[in-house]
């Protein structure tokens, strides 16, 4: 061991260097936000519950390529699809498992007509294990109901992308 060590050791000098941190901070404002009532402001990136959007006429915008299915790393997209009368493709089952979605956005950005949006809703939560399958109804509603935000936060985002 060579003195400086020795002598360090001796001082206690770190443990004087991290009393002198805790005194800093004990006088510092506190930044604690008291989550349930005041929320922090999110970035209109942000990556949440995910929604499928319809068209301005009220059809559903999915038109069952599948492409957010095979891009899913998580595989916790489930579609199964149909041909309707008029030669178009529709899904008579979209499925997302919500204990297995990482929330990455793939789906996304895969999709080729926008139909699966993330939100920025980030509380939400399930009482009962089969909630945990957001149904095509489900999935639709939520993007009636959060519309508006979608759209806003869409825009806000479009100079980045």
């Amino acid at each position: 061991m060579n003195i400086k060590h020795i002598l360090k050791t001796l001082s206690m000098i770190d443990l004087i260097k991290g009393f002198n941190v805790t005194l800093k901070a004990l006088f510092r404002e506190k930044v604690t936000i008291q989550y349930p009532e005041v929320k922090t402001p999110l970035s209109p990136r942000f990556r949440g519950k995910l929604a499928l959007m319809r068209y301005d006429n009220g059809e559903e915008r999915c038109i069952a390529c599948k492409l957010c299915s095979a891009v899913c790393p998580a595989q916790a997209i489930t579609i199964e699809s149909e041909e309707r009368e008029d030669g178009t493709r529709r899904t008579t089952k979209f499925e997302i498992d919500a204990f297995k979605c990482i929330y990455c956005g793939f789906c996304e950005e895969a999709c080729p007509v926008d139909s699966i949006v993330e939100t920025n809703i980030f509380a939400y939560h399930m009482t009962e294990n089969h909630q945990r399958i957001q149904t095509k109804e489900m999935l639709l509603e939520t993007g009636d109901d959060y519309k508006e935000e979608i759209t806003t936060n869409r825009a806000k985002d479009s100079k980045f992308t």
